[in-house]
């Protein structure tokens, strides 16, 4: 980890591209790349030149959250897709949310067959290191969870007050996205909780003998926690097992969709600030899986499910927890523009992109704030 600024730009500049190009292909959305580098940069070419000069200017920029899109799905398992997610949502929250701004800082370089560095074998890491970064003795990561952890890093490093705003992707990526926050804020000595919105608890220990994936994630930031009832979910309604089993086991806190539906949000909102003060915790990280939200909300994802939580039910809990405590980081994790298991087609999927934007621009004026 490099502390000069000079060192952590060129590693942002290598192990990152522009914003939209996560996705690495040679004609499928090109259109749409082209028309998200018309928005932020004014122009469709040169774009890599532009984005590399921006980089210069975050420093000094006054924004506290920075988007980082990691166009990832190989940590996911059911139905892919969500490597378009950072591509769509940014357009999204450009054209339906223009009041919300924030540092872009690109997207991370996605090798699609890749996960985590330590599957790999040296001569994988050598040959991927070679097409990344034409050098096959390069130091740095090939992998987007392994690239995500050091980029964060060095971000948290050389910029304490400021707070990334992750895009996936699967929600695997939010396991290096919450441990270099946990990591680095723990080093400072504040006391943090995560708060996950889902479908799914996502507190497997291994899925198919992959122990980092969009179904175990969760279990394994639980040790960077200062506790792990720090983790507090909302919207499980998905489980083979009882709420009972995952709070025992893990120690977790859970606030399943029906409980909501049946108590209200404000009553479990109000629950939860009270655990959160008594536990006196200083700052939030808020990661939220698409599918938190009823199918009939947010069903182009990986694992839509029914019975889910309302978006005013959601943007409830996030507005009276941002009143009590700061929000320092997020992510937006799950949305799958070309993917639609409900036959709604692009209806839906523009309504799942419009239920995101407005989150995700909620969390990115939490966290500028």
């Amino acid at each position: 980890m490099s502390h000069d600024w000079s060192d952590t730009k060129s590693k942002f500049s290598q192990c990152l591209c522009p914003p939209g190009n996560g996705v690495f292909t040679v004609n499928t959305a090109q259109e749409r790349k082209a028309a998200l580098h018309q928005k932020l940069y004014g122009q469709t070419d040169n774009i890599d030149v532009l984005w590399q000069a921006s980089l210069d200017q975050l420093p000094a920029s006054e924004h506290k959250a920075a988007i980082l899109g990691i166009s990832s799905d190989c940590g996911g398992g059911i139905l892919r897709g969500a490597n378009w997610g950072p591509l769509f949502l940014r357009s999204a929250l450009i054209e339906q949310q223009p009041s919300t701004t924030c540092f872009d800082l690109g997207d991370v370089r996605v090798i699609p067959h890749l996960l985590h560095d330590k599957y790999l074998n040296e001569g994988t890491i050598a040959n991927c290191q070679k097409a990344l970064y034409q050098n096959q003795d390069s130091a740095y990561f090939v992998s987007p969870l392994s690239i995500t952890e050091d980029v964060c890093d060095d971000f948290y490093a050389q910029f304490p007050d400021k707070g990334i705003f992750g895009i996936g992707g699967d929600h695997s990526i939010s396991y290096p996205l919450t441990k270099s926050y946990l990591k680095a804020k723990r080093e400072r000595g504040i006391r943090t909780a995560i708060i996950h919105f889902d479908a799914h608890t996502d507190l497997l220990v291994e899925r198919l003998g992959i122990d980092l994936c969009f179904g175990s994630w969760c279990t394994h930031i639980l040790e960077f926690l200062p506790a792990p009832h720090h983790l507090i979910q909302f919207g499980i309604r998905s489980s083979g097992k009882p709420k009972s089993h995952w709070e025992s086991t893990f120690g977790v806190k859970q606030h399943w969709a029906h409980e909501i539906r049946e108590k209200g949000a404000q009553a479990i909102v109000d629950e939860v600030i009270a655990q959160l003060k008594a536990d006196q915790v200083d700052e939030l990280y808020v990661s939220f899986d698409i599918d938190a939200l009823d199918a009939k909300y947010a069903s182009a994802t990986g694992t839509p499910e029914y019975d889910g939580m309302t978006p005013d039910e959601s943007m409830l809990i996030l507005t009276e927890l941002n009143k009590h405590f700061p929000i320092t980081g997020a992510d937006m994790m799950e949305i799958a523009p070309f993917t639609d298991s409900s036959l709604q087609g692009k209806v839906s999927s523009e309504t799942t992109l419009k239920e995101g934007a407005a989150l995700s621009a909620f969390l990115i004026d939490a966290m500028n704030r």
